[in-house]
Formats: C-alpha cells, structure tokens, sequence
C-alpha cells in the first residue's frame, strides 16, 4: 500500500494534522479495497459498460442493480407495454438483474422503461444507467429510448490537452438564443461558438447537460445521470458541439453534478425500488432541506462505483476536458455549510464534514487524472477547506483549481452597498487576492449565480433602467459612462489579480442586461429571461458593442501574455485618492476607483525600464473617453536612490503596462 506524508504549508493546521492523516488515510484505504494492489482506479469502474442497454453480437443484455426489488420487467414497445414473462429480468446475486433479448425483440429508437416491483408496492422506474430519456411533449411524461445508432460518431479532431490557465466562457444551451424557447446543441455550435472563439475563450462549461425533469432549476436537479439532456438534442449533437470546439483549440468542461440528486421517484433515483436509501444516506441526511433533493451515500461501495463510472463515461464517451463539481460545500459538510461562515480552521475539523465525501471527492480526482491526464477538475466550495486543491499525496483532495466564490460577491456587495467615493482600494487588493498561496483558483466578477431570479446581473446594477433608454452611440448619459467605465474596470481587476484563471457567463461580457429566469408557474411559463439578447452586441448603434470589444481585447492579453504565474505584488495603495497600482512580472496594472479626480504626474517606484500601453479601458474603441495616448512610451527616471514612474491617471479608468527592457 502507497503511504504518503502530509505536506502542511501552513503551521496554522499543525493541530489538525491527525485528522488530515485520517482522511488521508481513508482515501487511500478505499482505494486499495477497491483496486487492490495492482490495478487503478480508472481500470476498475466500467459500471457504464456493464449496467444498462447494451447491444451485443446475439442480441440485447439489460442489467441494472436493485436489492430490494423482487421482480423487475421491462416493458416497451417491444411488449406493447405489458409486463411478460419473457421480458422479466433474473436476479443473479447482490441485487443485480439481468435480462437477454434476440435482436428482434430491440431497436435503436425504441421506447422503454422498467417496471420494478418490491414487497407491499410496484411502480414505473427509469433505469439507473439510462442513456437517453425523452419527454412526451402532451403527457410530459419521461421514457428511456434505445439509444444505439447505427453509426457511431467519429471523431474528428484531438482533444486540447490540459489548459493550465482557464479562461472559461460558463454557458447554457438552452438560453443560448435570442427566441422565447428551449434551445439545441446544434444552434449553440452553429451561432455560439463562433463568438466564443473570436472573443478568444480557451474553455467552454457547459451547464445543465445531464438530463434533468424540471428546465428551471438550471440543469441541478439530476434525474439520470449517464443521459445527455434531449431537450438540447442527440448525444451525437453534443459530440460534434464537443468536437468542433476542439477543432478551435477550445476544450470543453461539464458541469457535472453529483453533490445531489432530484427526489422524483418515476424520473430519477428516489426510492427506485421501494428503498429511499438504495443510493441515498437514510433518514434525515439523505434529505437536502434546502434545495429539496436527495444526498447520496458517499460510504456505500455501490453508490461510489455508480458516480465514478460516471466521471469516466463523460470523458470517454463525449470526450470532455474535464468538470466543474457543483455543489461540493454541500458535500463536505453534514449540514451542507447553510447559514455558517468559515472564520476559523477549526470549522474544517470539528466533526461536521463528512469524510466518505471527502474520500468520494478524492478518488473521483485521482480517477479523472487517470483516465486522461489532460483533464481539470474544478471544485464549487464556497467554505475554503484547506486542501481542496492540492494533491492526494500531499494530504489534499487533488482538485486542480477551485473557484473563488467570495469575488463576485464582494462585487455585487460593493456596488449594491458603498457609493463610489467609499470604495476601498486596499480592501479590494485584499478580498481579491486573499487566497491560500498553495491553492490554484479560478476568480470571476460574475456568473449565472448572480444573476438568477431576484437579482441582476453586474451591469443592469450599474446602470438600472437607462439601460433600456440610454445605450445609442447618439445619446449621452452619465449614468451610462459610469456603468460601462466600472463594468470594464471590474473586469479587468478580476482577471488581474485571480490566482490562476478566470471565468464569464455567457453574454455578460457585453453587458447583457436584466436577469435569468427559467419558465415557471410564477412568471407565467415565460422564456423572456432565459435567453441571450445577441442582437444588442450586434447592433453598431448601440453601446454594448465597445465592453464585447474590450473583453476580447482583455482575453486576449491575458491569453497571449500569460500573466498568471507571478503573484500580484502591490505597488501602490492609495486609499485617499482611490488609486492602485500592482504588479506582475513584466506588467503594471493601473486603477483610479475615483469617480471625479484625474490625477496628473501621479509618480511611484518601479523597476526601471520602458513601459508601454497594452490595454487601456478608457479607449475610444472600448467606448471610453480617450484621456490616455495609447502610443506614449513611459520611462522610469532616477530620483533619489529610486526608479520613478510618472503618469497621468484619469479618473473611473484602469489601464495596463509592459515593461520593455532594451
């Protein structure tokens, strides 16, 4: 058995040693239970390739895993929909079933589903492992189909291999078009990725791709988790969408949920043969109060082999770049992390986390890797455990990157709570760049989460109502000039100071307006704001077109440039004024948060050297004032022992210069 030591960058955990080595421990214990001493974790879960419909060279095998279920049918198409004899599954032992068929009795496109019956009851269940279900546009009622085209997608082009620094362009296919309805893998492919590759994005999330009953929650309420959502299209259409974004050189990463499952009981996996804790823990904590869903149990072997199948079969099957994990707070933690704030390392050791999660979390990393060492995994965790993202071997759970959730939410807090003139330039440096050194994150000034129903996206905030009346190129608006000024300028600051990588939600990044809700009861089953506005971006006259010309600008430089590596080192905080200025490597970032006061000869210690304009948000191109010539080469002068720079720094505007030496 491998032992690994635990590596502690931080004294401050030094009392929790013990428990970081037991969950160490526990982790590499599972493992070895599960692997033994000579195979890997990737070679072991292959549940996909046995449960489930599969066509073989005699005919048809059926499998599916249900403990308590005293006799399973298949009924279909193929049964006119009747429980047979001859369509009745055997029990081979520990709860597995199967059923063989000839070849006539299936077929590709076929209707079908399971009738599973237990003592004192019986009822209607969609397989565990079904590949595709479709709904019934009348009933709405959900059914497995056949899904075994007669030629398998072939693919074209080679995956993209591991993308160190993520630029991520997070999307929704089915909100992905201007029209009031559900949108498809093909539209998103044909209209959307041409965006995403002029605008210059080196990754794609995808939301809401596993099959989920209710279009309103987003695509996080999972009801079968091997089936590419067939409201959006065919698997083939995800493959070629998949593929064509690798063609560009753009990988592909899925939001994968497993933090929960929907509690329906004929769509998903709630008490799928009268035991709601076949995959579920029992009692209480199988319950997910808030969100009204179902947790699964991380220390059951078969619920373990069920989820990490999974993570292989997305990245085999459909060839993803790798996961984004929702949901892991929720977890980690036996009360799901609701209502607490982590102000102390202790919240992390005291007996509330659940350690088969920690484990499931562990493995499924260490899995992913396997299969294919060019895949990220990224971690949704507001609560920052320590180690989230470091290696198994070093006592971590061996995520790649996490995201950085407390970015967008001291934006949205700022700009909801603080005028202009209180906005506080060391706390932003600070509450943007306040991460664990050994910790590799993804930061963002927004995403889908912040625009959801109740609330607005970042530039409808800034700018309110005058976004319907004030956005033409003939009309002049301060409340605009603001709005676009900081719009560009929180951007920027985002992306400037992240650890490692940055993310947008799709249409944000030209200022899209309002907010997102998906049809429901509520708003009269209207797809008014689930949708993306294109026309606005694309429309000259409008305003909207200069911030979609800045973030491709601000992509690109950060794409081409590469500045991520050296950490931002602060140059100049200047609270009085409002004034910021730091570092890395070879570039100086310049922001003036003042809302009124340009400042003139405003000098500071450098490097010596050149400097030159690589990016100036107050660009005309990028609907700005013009104040800075772009041209102008700058040069440090000796004064006193130091390197000084001089610049003229205008009031709402960033900027960023490259240090050339000669």
């Amino acid at each position: 058995m491998v032992k690994y030591d635990v590596t502690l960058s931080d004294p401050l955990l030094e009392p929790f040693k013990p428990v970081i080595r037991r969950r160490q421990e526990k982790s590499l214990l599972k493992e070895l239970e599960f692997t033994g001493r000579e195979r890997r974790l990737s070679d072991v879960f292959n549940n996909h390739l046995y449960f489930g419909l599969h066509e073989t060279a005699e005919g048809w095998v059926f499998r599916e895993w249900a403990p308590n279920a005293t006799a399973i049918y298949l009924v279909g198409e193929s049964s006119d929909w009747q429980r047979r004899e001859d369509f009745r599954l055997r029990l081979l032992g520990n709860g597995v079933w199967e059923l063989k068929l000839p070849k006539e009795r299936m077929w590709h496109g076929m209707l079908y589903k399971l009738w599973v019956v237990w003592t004192g009851g019986g009822g209607e269940r969609i397989p565990a492992y079904a590949r595709r279900v479709v709904q019934d546009d009348e009933t709405k009622v959900f059914t497995v189909q056949a899904w075994q085209p007669e030629r398998p997608y072939e693919w074209k082009y080679p995956k993209v291999g591991r993308i160190n620094h993520p630029l991520i362009y997070e999307a929704h296919v089915g909100m992905c078009m201007e029209n009031r309805r559900v949108s498809t893998f093909n539209e998103f492919r044909a209209y959307v990725l041409p965006r995403i590759v002029e605008l210059g994005y080196n990754a794609i999330q995808l939301m809401g791709i596993q099959e989920h009953p209710y279009y309103g929650s987003f695509g996080y309420q999972v009801s079968s988790f091997y089936a590419v959502s067939s409201r959006f299209g065919t698997p083939e259409d995800l493959k070629r969408l998949i593929d064509e974004a690798h063609g560009f050189g753009i990988g592909v990463v899925m939001d994968l949920v497993h933090s929960h499952s929907v509690r329906n009981e004929a769509e998903g996996l709630g008490c799928f043969a009268g035991d709601e804790s076949q995959y579920f823990y029992p009692g209480e904590r199988g319950e997910h109060k808030l969100w009204n869903s179902r947790c699964f149990d991380y220390g059951k072997n078969e619920v373990v082999s069920f989820l990490l199948s999974n993570c292989k079969y997305w990245l085999e099957e459909f060839h993803f770049d790798g996961f984004r994990f929702d949901g892991v707070t929720s977890m980690l933690y036996w009360d799901h992390g609701v209502g607490r704030d982590f102000t102390e390392y202790k919240f992390y050791y005291d007996g509330n986390e659940d350690e088969d999660a920690i484990t499931y979390l562990t493995l499924a990393n260490k899995l992913c890797h396997e299969v294919d060492s060019g895949v990220i995994t990224i971690a949704e965790d507001m609560s920052g455990m320590p180690g989230l993202a470091e290696k198994a071997e070093d006592g971590g759970m061996g995520f790649d990157f996490r995201m950085s959730m407390g970015v967008p939410d001291y934006w949205i807090k700022l700009v909801k709570e603080k005028r202009d003139e209180e906005w506080h330039v060391g706390d932003m440096f600070y509450e943007l760049t306040n991460k664990r050194k050994e910790e590799h994150t993804i930061s963002y000034a927004e995403s889908h989460d912040q625009a959801m129903v109740g609330d607005k996206t970042l530039f409808f905030r800034l700018v309110d109502k005058e976004v319907y009346t004030s956005m033409s190129v003939f009309d002049h608006s301060l409340v605009i000039d603001r709005g676009m000024a900081l719009h560009k300028m929180i951007r920027l600051l985002t992306i400037s100071t992240a650890g490692d990588g940055y993310l947008n939600f799709m249409g944000n990044e030209f200022g899209h307006p309002e907010w997102i809700d998906f049809p429901r009861e509520g708003n009269g089953w209207s797809y008014e704001h689930a949708r993306r506005q294109w026309s606005l971006v694309d429309d000259k006259d409008l305003r909207f077109r200069f911030l979609n010309e800045f973030d491709k600008a601000m992509i690109a430089l950060a794409r081409e440039e590469s500045f991520f590596e050296p950490v931002p080192q602060p140059v100049v905080r200047d609270n009085g004024r409002q004034v910021l200025v730091f570092g890395r490597g070879d570039f100086l970032f310049v922001f003036n948060f003042n809302p009124s006061a340009s400042f003139p000869d405003y000098a500071f210690e450098v490097a010596a050297g050149k400097y030159v304009t690589v990016l100036d948000t107050d660009s005309l191109r990028f609907g700005g004032f013009g104040r800075i010539d772009d041209c102008q080469e700058h040069f440090t002068l000796y004064e006193g022992g130091r390197h000084v720079l001089s610049l003229y720094v205008p009031a709402r505007a960033g900027f960023v210069l490259k240090r050339i030496v000669e």
